[in-house]
């Protein structure tokens, strides 16, 4: 299975980072590019547990539920999962001068294109990094 690695940086704590990143309730107002918004979510971030999301069409066409298994967990540094069709992703939290940088890696999904799967999943980490930033009054 093909590998897309991205990352976006996020200027603010390690800890915010990572609790924005992590909070149902922070979730649901970053998680989704343009055109989606997250509706619902719930996150049992522990090795084994499920994050569990709900996204819809802004246009109210279409929606979908989104899970995932949690297979690795190092606080305020790596969450690994598994989502339910079987692709994993991997995201490495790494401490920088100016914050910290997300590097994003997943297994490719075989019915969109490449470039169109690392363009959906790089606006939402840079819709992330903009939320975070907001909060922390960076932006």
């Amino acid at each position: 299975m093909m590998k897309i690695a991205i990352e976006t940086n996020v200027a603010a704590p390690l800890a915010d980072t990572w609790r924005a990143f992590n909070n149902p309730d922070d979730i649901v107002q970053w998680d989704a590019s343009d055109d989606w918004h997250t509706t619902w979510a719930s996150n049992d971030l522990r090795v084994g547990g499920k994050l569990l999301l709900r996204i819809e069409a802004n246009d109210g066409g279409m929606g979908f539920d989104f899970a995932a298994t949690y297979t690795q967990i190092e606080l305020n540094r790596l969450i690994e999962f598994r989502e339910d069709d079987d692709r994993m992703v991997r995201l490495a939290f790494i401490e920088t001068a100016n914050g910290v940088t997300i590097r994003q890696t997943f297994d490719a999904e075989t019915k969109h294109p490449e470039d169109q799967q690392r363009a959906e999943w790089q606006a939402v980490l840079d819709r992330f990094a903009r939320h975070v930033e907001r909060q922390c009054g960076v932006a």
